[in-house]
């Protein structure tokens, strides 16, 4: 089947076209009135579900590619949002996720609300999808939240989309015409904000607090959420975030930006950025290709500060709770959906552009370390990447934010799939979070029930108080859950074992390597 019969299929699985309602035929008990029109959705059982909400006013189509996301514009139209929207072009490389890449029409988010008639503003938890900046969407059927909220009523779930990969970041302002593009290389950040504006706005007429927000993800969405706070305005539209696996390292420099776009225009014959205009979106994509994994966001001094770490060590985000925390073995993921053949090509040409280039000393340290690494013949590299990708970056946010005086709860997921390669990878906690135990695809395995209500209780439970601990009461077995805060004496973070979640010390579960891998930060991914 072709990637274009694939992309029908699932549009006509997941989503329609969502049409203006102007004969006033419709259900007035599930009508939302917001900035920009009235917004209609379909009930599920007890679950209200509102699809494909224009979050800006116009689409970055046409002449408004890359360039900053427009606020929506205030009207009185009432409109259908039965349906997932078109999702964000993303690589190509990514085969299995293109499916849900449709168009450049794609800002557009979606709400999960309980039908009860709650006397009180419930909180608000907005989920950004992650994909290493190149793929995803909210019409994963992942996301889907019908289940999340049944089990949880008490809160509200929004879905946002964003731009992705040669759509969302982009750098051109180093072009002859580019002076016009100064925020290119951080759209998808925008896009984000203008998602949490919207819903700071709205999400009131959907029985949600607009002063409780708590922003939520996974992989290039937990980075997302950790690089929200730095990102000027934003936190005013939220007071907390979640991010699990990944954090303020998931971007790049100014240099290797404009290395990225120079690769791009010489693939597709291109000088300036109206040259690129010209090109249509999906050879654009086609080409993006050749940036495959490197298409993420940029420490510019504009939207991102130079040293993100330093930042949050400076005390940019101390107002705001944060949570965050990472799996046992993370780039394991990668290993088992790559393939073994991919992985050592790919694992081969990610070395080839680093670590040639690093100090001796640092060198020394990577050699010393996979060294020390048991295993299959790609455990070390895929260890390494796991410690410098994600778990010491984890850490490193939670030491400058305790460093900061600010409140910082830390996890280690520990749960195994049987698949020997795969083992504790990366996004195997994301059936568990949805409660979606059918996706166990990369699990092989429903995990523990009990565990399973556990974790999504804790999430609800932040999300409610700033607080994931619970009591006997509250606790889905019996027991209490104590979450201490992360700090620079005890350095204590909730292990989230199958069968023993419990509180420990980070140097006696070893997250992270601290004079091997730790300092290798600096170069933010290898």
């Amino acid at each position: 089947m072709e990637l274009s019969e694939i992309r029908d299929a699932m549009y006509a699985m997941y989503g329609g076209e969502n049409k203006e309602i102007t004969d006033g035929n419709y259900d007035k008990e599930l009508a939302v009135k917001c900035i920009n029109g009235t917004f209609v959705g379909k009930k599920h059982e007890n679950v209200i579900v509102y699809r494909g909400i224009p979050y800006v006013g116009k689409q970055p189509v046409g002449e408004l590619r890359w360039k900053t996301p427009v606020d929506a514009v205030p009207g009185d139209g009432v409109y259908e949002a039965y349906y997932n929207a078109k999702s964000a072009y993303g690589n190509p490389s990514f085969e299995v996720g293109s499916m849900y890449y449709l168009d450049e029409d794609c800002l557009y988010l979606n709400v999960f609300k309980s039908d009860d008639a709650a006397a009180q503003k419930k909180p608000v938890m907005v989920w950004i999808h992650g994909g290493a900046f190149e793929s995803g969407g909210t019409v994963d059927p992942m996301f889907d939240c019908i289940n999340f909220i049944k089990e949880n009523p008490d809160v509200i779930v929004v879905t946002i989309a964003y731009r992705l990969g040669v759509m969302g970041f982009l750098h051109l302002s180093h072009l002859e015409d580019g002076k016009d593009y100064q925020d290119s290389q951080n759209l998808g950040l925008l896009d984000q904000q203008k998602a949490l504006k919207w819903v700071h706005e709205n999400i009131a007429g959907f029985g949600g607090d607009p002063e409780n927000v708590t922003i939520f993800g996974e992989s290039a969405g937990a980075a997302s959420c950790t690089m929200q706070p730095l990102v000027p305005g934003s936190q005013q539209y939220f007071k907390r975030l979640i991010a699990e696996s990944g954090a303020v390292n998931q971007t790049r420099s100014t240099e290797e930006s404009i290395e990225c776009t120079n690769k791009l225009m010489e693939i597709l014959g291109c000088k300036t950025v109206a040259d690129l205009l010209k090109v249509d979106g999906e050879k654009l994509l086609e080409a993006s290709a050749v940036n495959f994994v490197h298409q993420i966001p940029e420490r510019d001094g504009r939207t991102l500060p130079s040293d993100p770490f330093e930042a949050y060590a400076d005390g940019a985000a101390k107002n705001l709770e944060i949570l965050v925390g990472c799996n046992k073995d993370e780039m394991n993921f990668f290993v088992s959906s790559f393939g073994k053949e991919g992985w050592d090509n790919w694992i081969a040409q990610r070395k080839s552009e680093k670590i040639p280039y690093l100090p001796e000393e640092d060198k020394a340290r990577i050699e010393s370390f996979q060294k020390d690494v048991e295993g299959d013949y790609y455990q070390p590299d895929s260890s390494l990447l796991s410690q410098n990708w994600f778990n010491t970056p984890i850490i490193k946010v939670s030491e400058g934010q305790a460093k900061a005086g600010g409140k910082c709860y830390t996890y280690y997921f520990t749960p195994e799939s049987p698949d020997p390669v795969m083992k504790c990878g990366h996004a195997i906690e994301l059936s568990v979070v949805f409660n979606h135990p059918e996706m166990t695809a990369d699990t092989g395995r429903a995990f523990d029930e009990t565990f399973c209500k556990t974790m999504r209780r804790m999430w609800v439970q932040y999300a409610k108080t700033g607080n994931p601990s619970l009591t006997a009461a509250q606790s889905p077995d019996g027991k209490a859950k104590e979450w201490p805060l992360y700090d620079q004496k005890d350095r204590q973070v909730m292990v989230l074992d199958e069968f023993d979640i419990h509180p420990a010390k980070e140097a006696d579960v070893k997250i992270v390597d601290w004079e091997r891998t730790y300092p290798l930060t600096k170069y933010y991914m290898l």
